[in-house]
């Protein structure tokens, strides 16, 4: 669903933003790069039923690179998680450093972002939800939300 006009999004206190991805270098070789690509939507599956691990919602990209944009209430929650030894992460991040890290045939990468307040802006137009849009509060990007400036300060 479209959201005509211009928003903004607020979260309360900090979050992180994590995006992690891969990147297919050898494209023939689906032997090595399916595993990879097919372990994050599982994680994700297992991150939805469990609200509580502290993962908020993201968005994701297919191509030779995909990227995952993924919004965490904690930098805490997500460590907590890739390290957990019953959850979906530690086996897939095992079985790649065994399998397939030496090959060269795929690439991993990912950053982590600790947001806090009053250091990030954004702004919607026409859009659904999608971003801090899709998990935080939506206002409208009126009188002191209009400008990046404002938004900044006001976040």
């Amino acid at each position: 669903m479209i959201n005509a006009g211009r928003f903004a999004a607020r979260m309360d206190g900090e979050f992180v933003v994590f995006l992690i991805g891969m990147r297919i270098n050898r494209p023939w070789k689906i032997w090595k790069w399916w595993p990879v690509a097919s372990a994050m939507p599982k994680m994700l599956a297992e991150l939805g039923k469990h609200p509580e691990m502290g993962y908020l919602g993201g968005h994701a990209w297919f191509g030779q690179t995909i990227i995952t944009l993924q919004y965490w209430r904690s930098f805490e929650q997500l460590e907590r998680y890739a390290h957990n030894r019953d959850a979906a992460h530690l086996p897939a991040w095992t079985a790649f450093n065994k399998q397939i890290a030496a090959s060269g045939d795929v690439g991993v990468w990912h950053e982590t972002y600790r947001v806090t307040p009053g250091l990030y802006e954004n702004i919607y137009v026409n859009m659904p939800p999608f971003g801090l849009g899709a998990i935080g509060t939506r206002l409208p990007a009126v009188g002191s939300m209009h400008a990046a400036a404002q938004r900044i300060q006001s976040s």
